[in-house]
């Protein structure tokens, strides 16, 4: 049975403003779940915000209250980033990626939020007739959010059943078009969790060089593909696979926030491969009013016009932290290979009570455990799927809210331990009971 009744779903509905959970936001479903959770105190099963499930790395911590002491709390930062903190970026690359990277090519942001805005923003104002931003579909839907508050077009190439050369070639085509300034996709991906591999990287690196498209790889979820060991170790191969091994012409967006559990502080770098980076450009400097340089461009105009940049307490707690992996201190993928070890539980979970994962291949093989995965249900779509779960106390998020062509939910696993799992299997026993024309 379920465990919200019809007449408490249609209350949280209307305290929440919502006019129809099939059609509920991520924020709109979170809200409504706290809301049930204070009016009747039955807690929910969140797995629907993808926020850490773990403190914040305690050597950042420490770091940053370090910082605070030294008076960094009192300074503007410099706009690029503290050296520091550039520095450290740079050694990070090529201790876990064997990438060489300057670090004046670094920038620090606030967040990748605020890297993949700036990215937006430059890239497609770089070439005239180049105002488009190319997805890899399922995608980060804050992302595509904002593009239409930019006013930037996008279009969107979907992974499901396209891998390997076939992918290649669908991007080809798009790019071919001539409008595409910049090509998006998160590795590991937010929601699939499916992993580009090498081969595919190289191909879709040779069609933007082709078509002078530039790639930006999002990192949010470093090192975190558990299927291969040695991810973490500094200086070791194997490395994560990464489109700047076959491209110098590149932005990789590098984040604090999972790795290291640093969400709340904002931290990540934007890192612009060394030609992009001294290119110079026509159209921004008539646009900015300077020299033109991407870098410059990025550094002095973007950030400095949005956030003046990031907290220097925060830059120099990033830092340590970047630093400390470096030295092998802090084992971020060892930190982070729980959430693998809470996805692989899950799954069991409801796949014994008929539910099966949507995008379940890579190229070369089933799809990893980790902070993602995605769900579908026999007979329903994924808005009823994530309404209808809802009602069972376990929050989600629809698939098409990342414009996925495929019916399911996103699911992940940061926040959910130890009794909830044995309460999960509880509830979607009674999902199953009450579903069994679907199955």
């Amino acid at each position: 049975m379920r465990v919200f009744s019809e007449e408490l779903m249609s209350r949280a509905a209307a305290a929440c403003n919502i006019k129809d959970f099939r059609a509920a936001s991520i924020m709109e479903t979170s809200q409504a779940s706290s809301w049930l959770e204070k009016e009747t105190g039955i807690p929910f099963i969140h797995l629907e915000l993808g926020s850490p499930g773990f403190s914040p790395n305690p050597w950042g911590v420490a770091a940053e209250k370090e910082a605070l002491d030294l008076g960094y709390g009192a300074q503007y930062p410099p706009l690029g980033g503290l050296p520091k903190a550039r520095q450290a970026v740079s050694r990070f690359l090529k201790s876990f990626l064997d990438i060489e990277l300057p670090a004046d090519c670094c920038m620090i942001t606030s967040g990748s939020m605020q890297g993949s805005l700036v990215s937006f923003i430059s890239l497609t104002q770089r070439v005239p007739g180049k105002d488009k931003i190319l997805f890899l579909n399922p995608c980060f839907s804050s992302q595509r959010n904002q593009l239409s508050m930019l006013g930037v077009g996008y279009r969107a190439v979907e992974e499901y059943g396209c891998r390997g050369e076939a992918l290649v070639a669908r991007i080809g085509e798009e790019l071919s078009r001539g409008d595409i300034a910049a090509l998006i996709y998160s590795n590991p991906s937010n929601p699939a969790w499916t992993c580009l591999e090498e081969s595919e990287l190289k191909g879709i690196a040779a069609q933007c060089e082709r078509y002078d498209t530039i790639p930006i790889e999002d990192l949010a979820y470093f090192g975190m593909d558990f299927r291969h060991e040695g991810y973490g170790t500094p200086g070791k191969a194997p490395y994560p696979p990464t489109i700047a091994r076959y491209t110098s012409r590149f932005v990789l967006l590098l984040s604090s926030s999972k790795i290291f559990s640093f969400a709340g502080q904002r931290a990540a770098a934007m890192c612009i491969g060394e030609p992009l980076a001294r290119e110079h450009s026509p159209a921004l400097a008539q646009r900015y009013h300077g020299i033109g340089e991407f870098a410059h461009t990025v550094e002095a105009d973007l950030i400095d016009l949005m956030s003046c940049g990031t907290a220097m307490t925060v830059q120099y707690a990033f830092a340590r932290m970047l630093e400390l992996s470096c030295e092998g201190v802090i084992d971020f993928v060892g930190d982070t290979a729980e959430y693998g070890r809470r996805a692989a539980r899950m799954k069991e979970i409801f796949l014994r009570h008929g539910f099966s994962v949507v995008y379940d291949r890579d190229l070369s093989a089933p799809t990893g455990d980790g902070f993602f995965f995605t769900l579908g249900y026999p007979g329903m779509s994924g808005a009823e799927l994530a309404s209808e779960l809802v009602a069972y106390g376990v929050a989600v998020v629809n698939l098409k809210a990342s414009g996925s062509v495929r019916e399911g939910v996103r699911i992940c696993s940061s926040r959910i331990s130890g009794s909830q799992f044995d309460v999960l299997k509880s509830r979607m026993s009674d999902f199953a009971e009450d579903h069994p024309s679907a199955r």
